[in-house]
């Protein structure tokens, strides 16, 4: 199928209650919204971004689609310009990625979703630049937070990765989130 009709497909998609849609490797993948410690994850990182962004001209957003040369994905959180009118798509479907500075997801139960997080979100992530992409991942050797830097566009990569154990402190090392630290206080401790 090519682009152009998923894309429109996307845009008119009348979706239930509880389900978000993203374009991603040539298809719609229809998503149920996260689990309350997935939830919980999202509005901590999200309170404490804020604050951290507070007179910066950025904000955190979630639940907003962030698009590239129709693709569009739904982020659990991403940092983008406060005043987003020009940032927005023509049609006001969502955040052109190239506004996006950081995306965060938290990684969700099951082989399928992890995939999409840890593999394919990566690729297209990288492919669309954005600079600093975030895993918050409770299914990684009793969890573990990922900060990958310098995507390579061309290679759908990321070349810098740190990778550390919940309950350990890491902060952004570069872009308009430098320097916020992601503690204990919004992984939770590390898992057994």
């Amino acid at each position: 199928m090519s682009d152009e009709v998923l894309w429109q497909a996307w845009k008119f998609l009348d979706l239930p209650e509880g389900f978000r849609a993203e374009i991603a490797d040539g298809y719609i993948e229809l998503l149920p919204t996260g689990r309350a410690r997935h939830a919980c994850a999202v509005n901590r990182l999200r309170r404490a971004l804020q604050r951290h962004l507070d007179g910066t001209g950025r904000a955190a957003y979630h639940g907003m689609s962030v698009i590239h040369e129709r693709k569009a994905w739904v982020p659990d959180l991403f940092v983008a310009p406060e005043d987003d009118e020009e940032f927005l798509t023509e049609d006001g479907l969502g955040f052109a990625a190239s506004a996006v500075k950081l995306v965060v997801e938290v990684v969700s139960p099951g082989h399928e979703n992890q995939q999409r997080d840890r593999v394919r979100k990566r690729r297209a992530y990288a492919r669309a630049g954005i600079p600093v992409y975030v895993l918050l991942d409770d299914h990684d050797n009793h969890g573990t937070v990922t900060v990958l830097t310098s995507p390579s566009r061309g290679e759908e990569t990321y070349a810098a990765a740190i990778r550390v154990p919940y309950g350990t402190e890491v902060e952004i090392p570069e872009g308009p989130v430098k320097g916020f630290a992601i503690t204990e206080d919004i992984t939770g401790p590390r898992l057994a």
